[in-house]
């Protein structure tokens, strides 16, 4: 009903699309991490089919192609919707007038124009990669002094930006990190930053909008809800992944269990003191509880892995924790997050609607067959299949919030 109800709403005119894309932070930089979302495991899915099936000439990226894959993913595709959403309630958290248009538009241009040409650049092209991977550092380095000067501008104290904000550095320095290996630099930059992206970039960041936005919308939505958000999970969730990155880019995996087990034992304890018993309605509530139980659940393999090797010295499930928590936390949170920041900021109802959830319930169908890909029989199919299958689950939901980014909203406001 009210899908139908918005349905004669009109794409903005070739004339009016750019200053519409512009009016908002969150409506270009969505649409490009949209586009993103398919275009990276397009590539993937297609660099998987020639490993199991054979494409013939298929050209091959002059680096590791699970570099690409793990850089792209964590440094272009999820941070566009992360600046996004940053850019747009930085200003909101920090009792600051929102952005103008030169602050953010550049940052999506940069990140987004340069991982396409990172992209086009694994088509044996080194020197576009190169170029690529440069103007997204040129448009991290613009989006975090905008970060930072807002947070300066404040006489807030907001843990929660701070977090943002030190993640977004930390990035930067993978990114630069990365560039330095394209340009012979040794393999171990390359390995720091892919680890920097997944536990010092994604995860705090992740994490720290959760923290925050995950007990505001519950105690909005739900009569009686205790709100629950202790000061002490940021800075000892820090401390623990700054310690787990280390450990596992120096090679001490027999000591990662320090770090993992209270990892686990912090996220299993906010899972359960943020109440998801009273929150599975509405359903744009449910997938937000329904994606952090992922979080306790990745870790949990990680520390019972962690434990058997230093006992045994035997990985057991391999790459399982990281796709439990790369598909199953980082992947559910975006499509419930930004399915409520889109559904919100167009001024329709705050609903899930038939898209989101089957891109949702797809997604983690997804996950369980990329974990299952671990367990051995044929390896490279089963990834193939949960390559493809993440497009399938994100076709529909990029198509349509497209069309939501490329018209105005419903409700007449600017925006």
């Amino acid at each position: 009903m009210a899908e139908s109800s918005t349905s004669n709403v009109k794409p903005a005119t070739f004339a009016e699309l750019p200053a519409l894309l512009a009016s908002a932070p969150h409506r270009l930089l969505f649409l490009a991490g949209s586009v993103a979302v398919l275009l990276s495991m397009a590539w993937w899915a297609v660099e998987l089919t020639w490993m199991r099936f054979g494409l013939g000439s298929w050209p091959q990226p002059t680096i590791s192609p699970a570099y690409a894959h793990g850089m792209l993913i964590q440094y272009g595709m999820f941070p566009l919707f992360m600046f996004g959403f940053l850019l747009t309630v930085f200003p909101r958290w920090l009792n600051q007038p929102s952005l103008p248009r030169s602050r953010y538009v550049p940052v999506a241009g940069l990140v987004f124009g340069g991982y396409v040409l990172a992209n086009v650049g694994l088509l044996d092209l080194p020197w576009l990669l190169k170029l690529g991977f440069v103007m997204m550092l040129a448009g991290y380095l613009i989006g975090l002094v905008t970060l930072a000067s807002v947070l300066r501008a404040s006489r807030d104290r907001n843990d929660h930006a701070r977090s943002c904000v030190l993640g977004m550095a930390l990035g930067t320095l993978g990114l630069i990190a990365f560039i330095a290996f394209l340009f012979g630099a040794p393999d171990e930059c390359a390995q720091l930053a892919v680890r920097i992206g997944t536990f010092g970039l994604l995860l705090p960041i992740f994490f720290s909008v959760t923290h925050r936005m995950l007990p505001f919308f519950s105690g909005n939505m739900i009569k009686g809800y205790t709100v629950v958000r202790p000061r002490w999970s940021l800075p000892v969730v820090w401390v623990l992944l700054l310690a787990h990155l280390l450990l596992d880019w120096r090679g001490a995996l027999s000591w990662l269990w320090l770090a993992d087990i209270p990892l686990a034992l912090v996220f299993a304890w906010h899972a359960l003191a943020w109440q998801p018993w009273k929150a599975m309605r509405p359903g744009v509530l449910a997938v937000l509880h329904l994606s952090f139980a992922w979080l306790p659940v990745a870790f949990a393999l990680y520390a019972v892995q962690d434990v058997i090797y230093a006992m045994r010295g035997e990985m057991l499930f391999f790459r399982a924790p990281l796709h439990a928590l790369a598909i199953g936390y980082f992947g559910s949170m975006l499509v419930a997050m930004v399915t409520r920041v889109t559904q919100g900021h167009s001024g329709r109802p705050m609903q899930m609607g038939a898209v989101p959830w089957v891109c949702f319930a797809l997604l983690q169908l997804v996950v369980l067959v990329r974990i299952r890909a671990e367990f051995g029989g044929d390896v490279y199919l089963w990834l193939v299949i949960a390559a493809y299958g993440w497009l399938l689950a994100f076709l529909p939901w990029v198509l349509r919030s497209a069309w939501i980014y490329l018209t105005p909203r419903v409700d007449g406001k600017p925006g």
